[in-house]
């Protein structure tokens, strides 16, 4: 479907008028669908595209996503209480009390985890999401002593948790696990135990299976986080993770979808983590033959990060998807130049930055798309 609105929005007549309500109603509906996770994959990326150009469906969106998240508030005691200890700042109680000692353990258990999973599986530690790797020792320690608090306190019945269980994890049983990944793993597992709606861990649970080929469990997981998260920002990483299981299965146009949810969302403008998502749109859209709208998006990306140009360029030069259109279609390459000649500029000052490796724009790398995300 076109989304160019102008036949109706710059039409005075009623008929037009009434054209654009039957349509917004159709796609309405298509988008509370969407909202619920019920909405078949090509209506759910036709409902995208009129999303990115009706504002007044866009309004409709968020509204949508508001009474959902208020009906799961209503319908979850917990959940609504968590919100609302977590945004007034104040103690509602035991039952508050306990839940937020259930969560400090498994933010601990969930911290460790994803050191020692970060540990095994990059070890640069090139973390662009969440927050920085923790150090094990002293933050194990701290978790000890945080427990053996709790232990001695009357939260420990109140809990539901089994604090002793807890203890032995964050003292003598790490000890007996010999790979960093494996002990990853487990606590990962122990944070989840502990609060089954710890989002960050499950996000990392489900990285762990991706990365180990267990595509049907991490996309379960990973659908899961995206249709329950309290934060946006959590949505936000499990559709992109979702799109990149997507685009190693090559399926582009669910890809598409995910990474379009995310610049829909608005967290590509608010959060600099997601700016990488512009560019995932563009090579979906250059996957599936679109070239014209994949130019139209590197375009906008440089548009609303000309700070970034020369990192953008970089990730030109390191797209299979974008190499091989410009050395297969000779006029692919000629309309990436006019459209952003600046990826042509950034291109030559890093080659001036490092004359030793000259690398013009189109002088391509091997590797595989870039993935962005990675934990």
């Amino acid at each position: 479907m076109s989304t160019n609105m102008g036949p109706f929005s710059g039409d005075n007549d009623p008929a037009g008028a009434g054209a654009l309500v039957t349509i917004c109603d159709r796609f309405q509906f298509d988008l509370s669908c969407l909202v619920d996770g019920e909405l078949e994959e090509r209506a759910a990326a036709g409902a995208m595209l009129h999303l990115e150009a009706c504002e007044t469906c866009r309004t409709f969106f968020s509204q949508v996503r508001q009474c959902v998240e208020m009906h799961r508030d209503v319908s979850d005691p917990a959940r609504l209480m968590a919100r609302v200890a977590m945004l007034t700042g104040t103690e509602w109680g035991s039952h508050v009390r306990s839940i937020e000692v259930v969560q400090r353990l498994a933010t601990i258990f969930y911290q460790l985890g994803k050191a020692y999973v970060l540990a095994a599986m990059d070890p640069g530690f090139r973390t662009r999401v969440f927050e920085s790797v923790v150090p094990v020792e002293s933050t194990q320690i701290h978790g000890r002593g945080f427990v053996d608090g709790v232990l001695s306190s009357a939260e420990a019945q109140r809990s539901g948790v089994d604090w002793t269980e807890a203890r032995h994890w964050l003292n003598g049983r790490l000890k007996q696990i010999e790979q960093p990944l494996e002990k990853g793993k487990q606590l990962l597992n122990e944070a989840i135990r502990a609060d089954p709606t710890h989002e960050e861990a499950r996000i990392y649970r489900a990285w762990v299976n991706a990365r180990e080929n267990k595509r049907m469990a991490a996309s379960k997981e990973f659908r899961e986080v995206f249709r329950g998260a309290l934060s946006d920002v959590n949505r936000g990483h499990a559709a992109t993770q979702l799109g990149l299981l997507h685009v190693q299965e090559g399926d582009h146009r669910s890809a598409l979808a995910c990474f379009r949810w995310v610049r829909m969302s608005g967290l590509e403008r608010r959060d600099e983590r997601f700016f990488f998502v512009g560019f995932n749109i563009a090579v979906q859209q250059l996957a599936l033959g679109n070239e014209d709208q994949a130019l139209a998006s590197l375009r906008r990306l440089l548009d609303e990060h000309a700070q970034s140009a020369a990192y953008v360029a970089e990730l030109v030069s390191q797209s299979q998807t974008i190499q091989s259109s410009v050395e297969t279609r000779p006029s692919f390459a000629q309309a990436l130049l006019a459209t952003c000649p600046e990826l042509f500029q950034a291109g030559d000052a890093r080659a001036a930055e490092a004359p030793q490796e000259p690398r013009g724009l189109l002088e391509f790398e091997t590797g595989a798309d870039t993935s962005c995300l990675e934990f």
